[in-house]
Parts: structure tokens; C-alpha cells; sequence
């Protein structure tokens, strides 16, 4: 397993960016950024070669740290974190792993943040039908003492077609089904924090499981994969 760090370099660098968010003052320290970036990508490529050591990962997406200002009232030309992606590999394989880094707001995340119109509606089926098995491995104490609860945007009382007064609407209504780990600066800067998130994304690979299972399947268990 590579444990690659985040240098405390890397925090100032985000801290003096996020009081100086300017085209000039970027300029004038664009020879730093471009070794913080390249250290950046080292992390990143470590994680995902970590991830494909227990799962298939088919490609790493970092974000660039230039802002689209086009159609945002924030004219602001810069983002003051780092952000990257990690996609599972073929329609077998559903979920993703997502890694953020901000001094005092550094987080992952992994599950389904943007499921499509059919997948949405597949998984709220299947809560619909039974939502027992689903409870079961996100209630679990291993992946609770990690993650802690399932979040997600939700609506407000059902969606349509689904009855607002069901016994599994809590999890019905949602339309997102991801988990959040936040991370201290301390925790993000220590040596052990490669293994942190390797362990972390471990740990949710019962949740991967159960949801790739329903999401190539029908609600009687047929698979939908050629």
C-alpha cells in the first residue's frame, strides 16, 4: 500500500489562496502551485492504485482549481480545496469514491450523489418492496463507527407515484444515497491519513454490494445485465 502525505505546505498554499482569491496574486505564485498540484496528483494517483488493490476502479478524475464564473454570482476565479473522483469499473460495478481537501473542511464521500432518473426510480422501488436487507448494512456497527448515518438531498414529503404515509419514506424520498467522513486538519496531515481513506472506502464495500445487486437487477431478482 503507497501512504504518500499531505504537506502542511499544501494547507497554506489553500489558506493564502482563499484570502487572496485574485488572477494576479495567482500569478505571481503560480510556481508554487504548480508543485503543490503535482504533489496533489501523487496523492490522488496513490489512492486510486490503494483502491484497486480491493476494488476495480475504472478512472481517477482530479478537479481543476480554476472556478466556472460564467453563470455564478461568485466572480471569485479560484476554489481554495482540492477535489477528486474515483469511478467503479463497468455496469456491474455501481458507486463512487469522492476526495476533498480544504483546511478546516476536508471530507470523503462515497455512494450515489447523482443517480440517474432510472436508477433513482430503481432503488425506490426496491426500498418500497422490502427495505429490511438495505437497513441492515447501513445500520451496521462497523460502517456506522466509520461513516456514521446515510445523508442525502431528499423531497419533502414523497415522490411522486410513492405513498408519503409508507413505512420506509425516510429512505423513499431521498434523491441522493451517500456517506460523509470529515477529517481535522491534524487527521489530514498525519502520516496515517492514505491509510485512513483506503480504510475508510473499505469499509463501505458491503453497501457497494447490496446496491450494485439491486441496480442490475428487477424487483424479482432477474438480472438486467446482457
Amino acid at each position: 500500500m503507497q501512504n504518500p502525505v499531505i504537506t502542511k505546505e499544501t494547507f497554506l498554499f489553500l489558506k493564502e489562496l482563499e484570502k487572496n482569491n485574485n488572477r494576479e496574486w495567482f500569478a505571481d505564485n503560480k510556481p508554487k502551485f504548480k508543485a503543490i498540484e503535482s504533489d496533489i496528483k501523487a496523492f490522488y494517483t496513490a489512492a486510486m492504485d490503494n483502491l484497486k488493490l480491493h476494488d476495480e476502479i475504472e478512472k481517477m478524475k482530479i478537479f481543476r482549481i480554476y472556478r466556472d464564473v460564467r453563470f455564478s454570482k461568485d466572480k471569485r476565479p479560484y476554489k481554495s480545496h482540492f477535489g477528486g473522483s474515483f469511478a467503479r469499473t463497468g455496469a456491474k460495478l455501481r458507486g463512487g469514491y469522492y476526495m476533498h481537501l480544504k483546511p478546516g473542511d476536508s471530507f470523503i464521500a462515497t455512494g450515489f450523489w447523482e443517480p440517474n432518473k432510472e436508477d433513482l426510480l430503481r432503488i425506490r422501488k426496491e426500498l418500497e418492496l422490502d427495505a429490511d436487507e438495505f437497513r441492515k448494512v447501513v445500520g451496521n456497527k462497523k460502517l456506522q463507527g466509520i461513516w456514521g448515518d446515510i445523508v442525502g438531498d431528499e423531497v419533502k414529503t414523497a415522490p411522486k407515484g410513492f405513498d408519503k404515509a409508507h413505512l420506509n419514506i425516510d429512505l423513499i424520498k431521498k434523491k441522493q444515497y451517500i456517506f460523509v467522513r470529515k477529517f481535522s486538519d491534524k487527521q489530514v496531515l498525519s502520516r496515517d491519513f492514505a491509510k485512513l481513506v483506503d480504510d475508510s472506502f473499505q469499509s463501505i464495500r458491503p453497501y457497494f454490494d447490496l446496491m450494485s445487486d439491486i441496480l442490475t437487477t428487477n424487483l424479482n431478482g432477474e438480472s438486467l445485465l446482457n
